[in-house]
């Protein structure tokens, strides 16, 4: 039976978040007891009385996955995102930005519980964030918002792994994932954050074992999930599960595992490094829509350092201009 070709490149599954992102010094993470270049969970109260305490910023939609799909949207790919909002000033924020970028998105509303989530960001010198995140509705997402149609009509869908926390999250990656394998599409996921892999490293590894087709992680990440600082061992143990594996490792580019092909891709300079938001979403856009429309390993890797160098040389998660422009200004052509 011939495959139909999928609609959309990526379908991303993730916390709808709207991002507030403002400069700050070490003292005032010290002053707020920040733990430098941590993601932490916040409640309400506790959302509110940092943003209270934060300098003026910038409000911009977020959250991970949803910064990666507006970057495939950004490379003039298909895109689509899963995710929960309020209805609320926030929620609208988001789907309007969402939306703008070029992707589809219908997920149902939350009414009636929390606000939209927010990711509040402090930024220092150095462009080394510190986030806390009150998720609210975003962590709401259960199996009832998966729509199986959208997501078999998707090359990859794309998981963010923030959203391992809450059990009714879990239960909707179980529902995606076998959607996209029922329909024969690939199923990739992001490790996000280290202190999601320290939460739940067993669990993680069973849904990677048993789900995952691709995996994306920074060299952090990487060591947590399999409780090593050997690079090339723990790699080697990540490749070994997956069909792909794609680790991020800063200024030192990234490396890409299949079988037994390893690729190494350098990152692509910029003059000064502003703020490192969005950096691996974006290096996950280049390097999704690259395999989904069959490029090479190395030519979809440098699509992704492509990304994420052009996200870190300004504030905010997502392009600032068209990504798509900046590949063929590169030679890197999508088809």
């Amino acid at each position: 039976m011939t495959q139909n070709a999928p609609t959309y490149d990526v379908c991303a599954v993730g916390n709808a978040i709207v991002d507030v992102l403002s400069p700050c010094d070490d003292a005032f993470l010290s002053a707020q007891a920040l733990t430098p270049g941590s993601m932490s969970l916040v409640d309400e109260v506790q959302s509110a009385a940092l943003y209270d305490a934060m300098a003026p910023g910038v409000e911009a939609s977020g959250g991970s996955a949803g910064n990666t799909v507006a970057g495939v949207g950004s490379f003039g790919g298909r895109a689509a995102y899963v995710g929960k909002v309020a209805p609320d000033t926030l929620g609208g924020v988001f789907s309007h930005d969402i939306r703008a970028a070029g992707v589809h998105f219908d997920t149902p509303m939350l009414h009636d519980g929390a606000g939209t989530g927010r990711c509040l960001i402090n930024v220092t010198p150095d462009g080394q964030r510190t986030m806390c995140t009150f998720l609210g509705a975003a962590n709401q997402l259960a199996v009832a918002d998966i729509d199986a149609d959208l997501i078999g009509d998707s090359a990859i869908v794309y998981l963010e792994g923030y959203l391992f926390d809450p059990a009714a999250a879990r239960a909707a990656f179980e529902a995606a994932a076998a959607a996209a394998h029922a329909a024969g599409r690939k199923v990739a996921i992001t490790l996000s954050d280290t202190f999601v892999v320290a939460r739940w490293r067993a669990e993680l590894l069973a849904f990677i074992e048993a789900s995952a087709d691709i995996v994306l992680a920074n060299e952090a990440e990487l060591s947590a999930l399999f409780e090593t600082e050997d690079f090339d061992a723990a790699a080697a143990r990540l490749a070994a599960m997956v069909e792909i594996a794609a680790i991020t490792r800063g200024e030192h580019g990234s490396v890409i595992l299949a079988g037994d092909d390893r690729v190494v891709v350098p990152a692509v300079p910029v003059d000064a490094v502003v703020d490192t938001t969005g950096a691996g979403d974006q290096y996950a856009a280049g390097f999704l829509l690259g395999v989904a429309r069959g490029l090479t390993l190395e030519q979809s890797g440098k699509l992704g350092s492509l990304a994420a160098s052009e996200v870190i040389a300004h504030w905010g998660p997502r392009p600032m201009v068209r990504l798509e422009a900046l590949a063929k200004q590169h030679g890197l052509a999508l088809i």
